[in-house]
């Protein structure tokens, strides 16, 4: 049995928006406007996506040119180490499951599943190296953090803010911040000069 509450606050959310919400006559408003724009951007990018997926040195030359935007980009401005620290190290991230085979042949050795080793007789059946991270999606994701590098590049400024914090002692370090001795100023040293 339900709780008599609950079913009463249930129905509120069900009921149909009133007339006056600005949603210009059906359709949900603008929430339902966005919504539907971003579905039709989403099906139209992976639309492209999935027509780019046999075209393996059309994309790694898109990617190569990706990368020299984003290496011209830090060259001319002369900055932005931090991001591509970050983006170097998710780069190696992604090359180490990309040359990684999906089964790691010990552990299968070890579980006695023997899926990943080499056929020995004639009658073995072959089977492929299989990688972790498929070439589609490596290129994918390299591509995705190199755009998003580059677009961090305009909004990260690290040399900006330490050169700031430098030249006004606002360091985070206590060696280069000045000591005040915490002496107040007694009401005799306030007094006004004698002419």
């Amino acid at each position: 049995m339900m709780d008599p509450s609950s079913s009463s606050s249930a129905a509120v959310p069900a009921a149909a928006p009133a007339v006056g919400d600005g949603g210009g006559g059906g359709g949900g408003g603008p929430a339902a406007a966005v919504s539907s724009a971003v579905a039709t951007a989403s099906r139209r990018f992976q639309h492209l996506l999935d027509r780019s997926t046999p075209h393996v040195g059309r994309r790694w030359l898109a990617f190569a040119g990706v990368a020299a935007a984003y290496a011209l980009r830090v060259w001319f401005a002369g900055g932005y180490y931090i991001v591509t620290y970050a983006l170097g190290i998710y780069i190696l991230n992604l090359l180490i499951a990309f040359l990684s085979p999906q089964v790691d042949p010990e552990v299968a050795e070890v579980l006695g599943e023997g899926g990943a080793a080499l056929p020995t007789r004639a009658s073995d059946e072959f089977r492929p190296f299989v990688r972790r991270l498929p070439e589609f999606k490596f290129w994918y994701s390299i591509v995705k953090a190199f755009c998003i590098a580059f677009v961090l590049t305009f909004f990260i400024t690290m040399k900006r803010q330490i050169l700031h914090m430098i030249k006004y002692r606002y360091v985070p370090f206590s060696f280069g911040k000045q000591r005040y001795n915490g002496k107040r100023a007694s009401a005799d040293d306030l007094t006004l000069p004698k002419d």
